[in-house]
């Protein structure tokens, strides 16, 4: 049986797209306009088209092309537009220009005659003057044939098997005449909360992370993100499903060839003296004062992951939390763990990029609960695939901004620092560096 085909856009390094894939789509191209996460994504997907451009001006057509699927129904587009504008009263704010790549969505959804489409985005959209932005958009989907469920939800990540709590907003819209997808019912609830006493916690996050081995303890790990070791501990429940140690943890997507005794996207931070103490003094589950990171609960979730900025904003990375049991911060594969990422999937090397590529992502079980919802919708009943694939070329995960812009034939996206306003955030960050002694990267 053909499975249904989705489209990605806005994809970065793919969390979405696994969600989907997991719950039986194909998905078939993917839009990204930063070449780093193209190339992280191409990696772990070696079957999509990867079109690493804007979106902007970017027809249906172009994807059609791109993909090889000539005009075969599109079953769903589905991406999380950023959108920043909010103007004044008496305006559409969905005509802000900062707000172009939200139409951009909606048009290519459009062009693309796709059954389907879900739209992620911040829990913000639906408070204060960002809610007539939300009623826009709907208005505007209504405009091109489709009907959006009104009563939206903001879904939070820890109620979908996620140990981190992580909430964000999902519109979901079919054809008008088609059946609109549910929302996915919880299946886990936060630990020690009692909101929904009748269904098990969320894994903690000594679940997520108590079988990796320790990073500080591989020399090679201040060099490289990847190490081979025999030194893995007895997982948990979610730890088998994120080592893939059964037929379980492919769900309905792909299984990829890869090696399980590797300990992969662990470059390590060298902390400093002064820093290790500080965290080893904070308790689990508060901030550590100085820096301001929080520390990782053993028994609780994750708080929100987030991605650093770009260039354009100072380049600051990601605050990655303070492991429970260790005075360091977590490594990009822990966070990838605490996201619902599988061992399998990799990053680009860097903490920066790497962290980026988390933080911005959905993580994958949500996505995977979402995308069930819409084959639901659809009357489709998910088919296991049969197929193995390799991944890509390593090769990809090295490339920072300037190689991966060539690899794809691109100037780079990212754009450079406006001097004053840089020259100003960067004295603060070395002043604030250098006043709490914090982290040597």
């Amino acid at each position: 049986m053909t499975r249904p085909i989705g489209i990605d856009l806005f994809a970065g390094a793919g969390g979405l797209s696994l969600g989907f894939e997991q719950a039986g789509f194909d998905v078939v191209a993917s839009v990204e306009i930063d070449p780093v996460h193209c190339a992280v994504h191409e990696f772990n997907f070696p079957q999509c088209k990867v079109i690493a451009r804007s979106v902007v001006g970017l027809s249906g057509a172009e994807i059609r092309a791109a993909a090889k699927i000539g005009d075969r129904k599109i079953d769903v587009v589905f991406g999380g537009a950023p959108c920043q504008g909010f103007s004044m009263i008496g305006q559409r704010t969905l005509d802000d220009p900062r707000n172009a790549l939200v139409k951009e969505f909606v048009r290519v959804v459009h062009e693309l005659d796709a059954d389907f489409f879900v739209f992620e985005n911040v829990k913000g959209l639906t408070v204060g003057k960002q809610r007539k932005f939300l009623d826009e958009l709907i208005n505007e989907f209504g405009r091109i044939g489709y009907q959006v469920r009104h009563d939206w939800q903001v879904l939070n990540a820890c109620h979908y098997g996620v140990p981190q709590d992580r909430q964000r907003l999902f519109l979901l819209g079919a054809k008008d005449g088609l059946s609109l997808p549910d929302y996915p019912l919880p299946i886990t609830s936060k630990p020690g909360k009692k909101e929904t006493a009748l269904l098990p916690p969320s894994p903690t996050c000594a679940e997520a992370l108590g079988d990796i081995p320790d990073a500080e303890g591989y020399e090679a790990l201040l060099s490289s993100d990847e190490v081979q070791t025999g030194a893995w501990g007895e997982p948990s429940e979610y730890g088998r499903l994120m080592r893939c140690q059964d037929e379980q943890g492919w769900y309905f997507g792909y299984q990829r060839n890869w090696d399980p005794t590797k300990l992969t996207s662990s470059l390590r931070t060298d902390h400093s003296d002064i820093s290790r103490r500080r965290f080893a003094e904070t308790e689990p589950g508060s901030v550590e004062p100085v820096s301001r990171f929080f520390k990782l609960p053993l028994n609780g979730v994750s708080n929100t992951l987030r991605a650093g900025t770009d260039s354009a904003r100072g380049a600051f990375t990601s605050p990655r939390p303070i492991h429970y049991q260790y005075p360091r911060c977590i490594t990009v594969r822990e966070m990838a763990r605490l996201h619902g990422f599988p061992d399998w999937f990799r990053f680009n090397e860097t903490k920066w990029h790497g962290a980026r590529q988390i933080g911005n992502a959905v993580p994958p079980p949500l996505g995977r609960a979402v995308a069930a919802q819409v084959l639901a919708a659809m009357g489709i009943s998910p088919v296991k695939p049969i197929k193995v694939l390799n991944l890509g070329r390593e090769e990809l995960l090295r490339m920072g901004m300037t190689e991966a812009s060539q690899y794809w034939g691109i100037q780079s996206p990212i754009a450079k620092r406006d001097r004053k306003s840089g020259i100003k955030k960067r004295k603060q960050h070395e002043v604030e560096a250098s006043r709490l002694a914090l982290i040597e990267t």
